[in-house]
């Protein structure tokens, strides 16, 4: 990435793991022919990232009987790995020992965000889950913002997980704790995926860091599912799960990270929890309710107004 990022590191906690550094000029910048659409180029990657890791996810789902929900991790990382290191063929040499860190980082993050997420919709709806997940990179923004306004958002998304969740007694407690962890674990991929974008090139980072984390699952997606991890089917059916929520997703955000502005990138990644609750209700036939619909609403709100406040709180400093 272009080293004028760095601008944009005080926006690295807004909202829905705003990355470090990514704040780059648009495509289209001083381009007046076709400006606008290479600017949009980067928004029509995330936005094809999203929808592409919550529908692999939902099918993720299905495939939970067959190999429960560690197993489903491990086929889906190691599939993907291996994906990455056919296409992208990393290099192994000329990285510092600070690249390695990074990429090792990033890996883990990747894994545990992945354990904890398959954890959760295992055990709650999938629009509920990603919900949930959506409030750890918001709550750190608020923290870091240190502005009053932010306190508002933080309310009103608060607001929404309580009618999510019926007053906290209607969702599986261990479900939403598994995804509250895997919203921590989300802000951390961000930032590390950012940092991996400008110190390998192409996807050669996100190959390795796959790699990594697929060697951490490894041990779990065993005992927790044995030889069913061999069955034809059920390894088809992680490919297509690794493919749709790891290669896919994965790969369009680091080549977008590397284009897009941190708040677009935010708000942006602030509505998964409407993509999740729609393939869970076109796969896996989880219906909302208008409270459920509207607990989503506050609270992909709430994070667009924690981004938008950030940001222009940056701009007058």
């Amino acid at each position: 990435m272009n080293d004028r990022t760095t601008a944009a590191e005080p926006a690295a906690a807004a909202a829905v793991a705003v990355p470090e550094a990514v704040a780059s000029p648009g495509l289209g910048e001083g381009k007046p022919g076709g400006g606008r659409r290479a600017a949009l180029a980067p928004v029509a990657l995330v936005v094809a990232g999203g929808l592409s890791v919550q529908f692999g996810a939902a099918v993720a789902v299905l495939l939970m009987p067959r190999a429960g929900a560690l197993g489903v991790v491990t086929l889906r990382l190691a599939a993907a790995a291996l994906v990455l290191l056919v296409v992208c063929r990393p290099k192994l040499r000329g990285h510092s020992r600070a690249d390695w860190g990074t990429v090792v980082a990033f890996g883990i993050a990747m894994g545990a965000m992945n354990a904890l997420f398959y954890q959760a919709v295992d055990r709650i709806p999938l629009g509920a889950a990603v919900t949930l997940e959506v409030l750890g990179p918001l709550a750190l923004s608020v923290i870091a913002s240190r502005r009053l306004v932010n306190v508002v958002w933080a309310a009103l998304a608060l607001a929404g997980v309580a009618l999510l969740s019926g007053g906290f007694d209607r969702l599986d407690p261990a479900g939403a704790a598994y995804a509250l962890g895997a919203g921590a674990m989300w802000a951390a991929y961000i930032v590390f995926s950012a940092r991996t974008g400008r110190r390998f090139p192409q996807a050669d980072g996100l190959a390795l860091a796959m790699v990594v984390a697929a060697l951490l699952s490894l041990p779990l997606g065993i005992m927790d599912a044995g030889s069913k991890l061999v069955v034809p089917t059920t390894l088809g059916l992680g490919a297509a799960v690794a493919v749709l929520s790891s290669v896919l997703p994965y790969t369009l955000e680091l080549i977008a990270l590397r284009r897009l502005p941190a708040a677009t990138f935010a708000i942006l990644m602030s509505l998964e929890p409407a993509i999740a609750a729609l393939a869970g209700f076109l796969i896996l036939h989880q219906a909302l309710s208008a409270t459920d619909a509207l607990a989503i609403a506050l609270v992909i709100g709430a994070s667009m107004g924690a981004v938008r406040s950030q940001v222009r709180g940056v701009s007058k400093r």
